[in-house]
């Protein structure tokens, strides 16, 4: 018997120069995934990842493609050595696309190619300095959502809460004036801290929504099924099976706050606690302690991680 467990999928922050090395020597999946990508692509792929700058990964436009290659490399690597499948599945931003296509709801080199183009979307939608986001830590998000709301009102312009990542930690953005006003509204009203972070666009704001009139154009003869394993949306944190509002609520997304919280939350509604972090890095591993400490976390990053969950999730700690 296997334990049910949900996988989630990292987005963004999760990139850094020669990740996934062990797992692409020891498994023949990860190489084949990340040749499909740098043919999809036009560029040899694992090269970038390997031998790149990391100013080059961290560039929108090419971590998106990175990162879904690497989920999808990871996930096909565990079906490949075995692995039961997950009873849900959840993915942070651009990681909702990695599920979907693990869920066989999205084409891999249909999506490879659609998140480059979502990244360029989302890096050109407002001029670079003119946009901002930061992290928010140890202030509730009413009390967060409710000082966005005061700066907008001020006339410093557009923030608002948009990454709902765990309790007391959240993620603001908007232009780059009312950010720094809210950093310092936020202070003032108790926040522990308040950290500009290195991105050059407000994604998920209102600002975005030209990016998501794009997608939506790019994601026009865009084939979509119904998913195979449930997947959580990050904009109501249900699971849809109908294509056609997938395909909506991945253009909602763009400009829509992350409810990742209430993502997680409704795995856990469904009596599971065991949840994979497919792709590199443990940040939403880090997240889930946060949001439920009844939540055991596992990885599929390199061999050992992996054949450690197949070992949990069977019982044979």
């Amino acid at each position: 018997m296997t334990t049910p467990s949900a996988f989630i999928f990292p987005g963004q922050g999760s990139q850094k120069v020669g990740m996934l090395a062990d797992a692409y020597a020891a498994f023949t999946a990860v190489r084949d995934t990340f040749e499909e990508a740098s043919t999809a692509l036009g560029y040899d792929l694992w090269d970038l990842v390997q031998n790149g700058e990391q100013e080059a990964l961290n560039m929108t436009a090419t971590t998106q493609p990175v990162l879904l290659t690497s989920s999808v490399a990871l996930w096909r690597a565990w079906l490949e050595q075995g692995g039961a499948q997950p009873a849900v599945m959840a993915g942070h931003s651009l990681g909702e696309f990695s599920a979907l296509v693990c869920a066989q709801s999205l084409g891999f080199a249909d999506a490879v190619q659609l998140v480059r183009q979502r990244g360029e979307f989302m890096q050109t939608a407002v001029p670079v300095g003119e946009g901002a986001m930061a992290a928010i830590i140890g202030l509730d998000d009413a009390a967060i959502v409710a000082t966005c709301a005061e700066v907008v009102a001020s006339g410093a312009g557009e923030v608002a809460a948009v990454n709902f990542n765990s309790p007391g930690q959240v993620v603001i953005a908007g232009h780059t004036a009312a950010v720094d006003a809210a950093i310092a509204a936020l202070k003032e009203a108790g926040a522990k801290r308040a950290m500009p972070l290195p991105v050059s666009a407000p994604f998920h704001t209102s600002l975005m929504k030209p990016a998501g009139e794009r997608l939506a154009q790019a994601m026009a003869g865009l084939s979509i099924a119904a998913p195979t394993i449930p997947v959580i949306h990050n904009v109501h944190a249900e699971a849809e099976q109908d294509p056609e509002r997938i395909r909506e609520l991945l253009v909602q997304q763009i400009y829509s706050p992350v409810q990742w919280t209430a993502c997680v939350a409704s795995i856990v509604s469904r009596g599971i606690t065991e949840m994979v972090e497919c792709g590199p890095g443990k940040v939403l591993s880090g997240l889930n302690r946060r949001i439920d400490k009844s939540l055991n976390s596992h990885s599929l990053e390199d061999p050992e991680a992996l054949q450690a969950t197949k070992l949990a999730l069977t019982g044979q700690k």
